[in-house]
């Protein structure tokens, strides 16, 4: 099983100083890829529904938090072989030609590197800056995917629905080697995973959540489309609760190993370490340092 890192990106401690050291560390290392998230603001009201619970307050970690692509071109800069991913963006927040041309550019860049990851987005507040009805990104995402991966077919693209039309166009550039980035969907919702099944390559659930993995990665290879590759498992574990509260797990690295230990156990190909909610890491050294303190986690599951 492969290992990955969330990028440094959460939190008033986060530099840019701080995350060049911690790419070039995870590089040198043999981590195997980096991860970013999307979110826009930190609301001092929240309306949305946070970690499934409505009135839950935002965790303080999201009052500030950098921009997901211009990161990771940041990290594709300063790296040579590992892969970049979004876990996820949010569809919600984008336009499917404006999102296929900063993937793409992204891809050419990095030469090849590209996961994009998607999900549909908790936040109402969020989606109302961005001018989308919350009660809408479902059926968004059914004509988003589609109209994404077109923007990367042979030109002339031409796409019409009912969200989303794309006059006949030429859409440069197109991914490295014209080789579409795998897709990754952030979905578990009974609706989300149909999605999931229709539109995706892989799959990235977080282990510990009591959510059954094992089963809803079995429906989901059950029901693709005919002849397309098994649904890949890609799990994220964290170092710390994002809601907080107790359950059970000390926060850290005891966390981290049992996450990992569940995700082998689940034959997912790769683990994504996220420690943007951990109290233990306050400042600019310990994102610094963090890749050398996980390293010896890397040899544990190859």
């Amino acid at each position: 099983m492969r290992i990955g890192l969330g990028l440094p990106q959460l939190g008033f401690h986060v530099t840019g100083r701080a995350i060049a050291s911690f790419v070039r560390s995870s590089d040198s290392i043999g981590f195997s890829s980096l991860w970013v998230q999307e979110h826009l603001f930190y609301p001092l009201r929240n309306t949305s529904q946070y970690s499934g619970k409505y009135g839950t307050e935002v965790h303080g970690a999201y009052r500030s938090f950098y921009s997901p692509l211009e990161l990771l071109s940041f990290a594709a800069a300063l790296s040579s072989h590992m892969m970049l991913g979004t876990s996820v963006v949010v569809a919600g927040y984008h336009r499917p030609v404006e999102l296929a041309q900063r993937i793409a550019t992204l891809d050419q860049l990095s030469e090849g590197r590209v996961i994009l990851g998607i999900g549909a987005g908790w936040s109402t507040d969020e989606h109302a800056q961005m001018g989308v009805d919350f009660a809408t990104r479902g059926n968004r995402i059914d004509e988003f995917v589609p109209a994404l991966v077109r923007c990367w077919d042979p030109d002339p693209v031409e796409f019409h629905g009912a969200f989303f039309t794309i006059p006949a166009a030429e859409v440069q550039p197109k991914p490295f080697n014209n080789r579409r980035p795998p897709l990754m969907s952030g979905m578990r919702s009974a609706a989300g995973l149909r999605r999931t099944a229709r539109h995706f390559d892989m799959w990235n659930p977080t282990v510990g959540t009591g959510i059954p993995i094992a089963d809803n990665l079995a429906w989901l290879r059950e029901h693709q489309p005919p002849g397309a590759t098994p649904m890949r498992l890609i799990t994220r574990v964290y170092a710390a609760r994002p809601a907080g509260g107790d359950d059970g797990l000390a926060d850290g690295l005891d966390r981290i190993r049992a996450g990992l230990d569940e995700s082998a156990a689940l034959g997912a190909e790769e683990a994504i370490i996220e420690c943007g909610f951990w109290s233990a890491i306050t400042s600019e050294r310990d994102w610094e340092s963090l890749p050398e303190r996980l390293a010896e986690i890397v040899g544990d599951y190859d």
